[in-house]
């Protein structure tokens, strides 16, 4: 059952369920699109999430009540079916100093440290939503033979581009922060690079592939981009 809620007096929030789906977001993420195409006067930002669609308004150009009855006229016929946008390809560096927690992972898992990267660069991640930090994309669904509760020691400090899972989730880590979640690896990508014109890489709805590389191959790209000059396209969805 879909509920609009009011959140303070510059948005509404619409709920399409209570758990973490590819269905319901899904239906989130086309629920986005349609609110986009309309061009609604006065809507100000669409905010995705897991289950629920954020929708920040003027309230001296729309009204609650008028926004409310826009929403609900596009709610029929949703599908869920929305494929991915783009599909990205991110190169990553398993292990060692990059991924302090691979071979910890490994054991706990039962599947040792080979198999780990095997499982995690063997699947296409859903974008679920962008959030925590510029550019953080939580991506699932992770293979349940690598799924692990979040540390229990949160690190003060995760280095910019660390590749790490928690739950059935995997992330990027893009700025340097705390974190509490397994280490795997690093990208050279940026997530977040304000040189770009759109310095957030991943979208909601975007899909993502992790392609192991080794550390000569890494370090010649983490060149690049502290340069500027990595340059990476998405591929296009049919």
């Amino acid at each position: 059952m879909v509920r609009l809620l009011a959140s303070g007096d510059t948005a509404l929030v619409v709920e399409f369920g209570d758990v973490i789906d590819p269905v319901i977001n899904a239906r989130v993420q086309e629920l986005a699109s349609r609110i986009d195409a309309a061009a609604i006067p006065g809507v100000v930002e669409l905010v995705p999430t897991f289950r629920s669609l954020m929708i920040h308004y003027d309230p001296e150009i729309l009204l609650f009540g008028q926004l409310s009855a826009a929403v609900e006229a596009l709610l029929p016929g949703l599908t869920a079916t929305l494929g991915p946008k783009r599909q990205w390809q991110l190169p990553v560096c398993y292990g060692g100093d990059l991924g302090p927690d691979l071979k910890a992972v490994g054991e706990a898992t039962g599947v040792g440290s080979e198999a780990v990267i095997r499982l995690h660069t063997g699947a296409a991640y859903q974008v679920y939503m962008i959030g925590f930090l510029p550019g953080y994309g939580y991506m699932g669904d992770l293979d349940e033979k690598l799924a692990l509760p979040r540390r229990e020691s949160p690190r003060t400090k995760v280095p910019m581009g660390s590749v790490c899972i928690a739950q059935r989730m995997t992330g990027i880590y893009p700025l340097d922060s705390p974190g509490g979640w397994h280490l795997l690896g690093r990208t050279p990508v940026r997530m977040f690079d304000t040189r770009r014109p759109a310095p957030v890489l991943l979208a909601p709805g975007d899909a993502v592939r992790f392609v192991a590389i080794d550390q000569s191959e890494f370090d010649r790209l983490e060149t690049l981009a502290e340069r500027g000059e990595l340059k990476l396209r998405p591929e296009p969805m049919p």
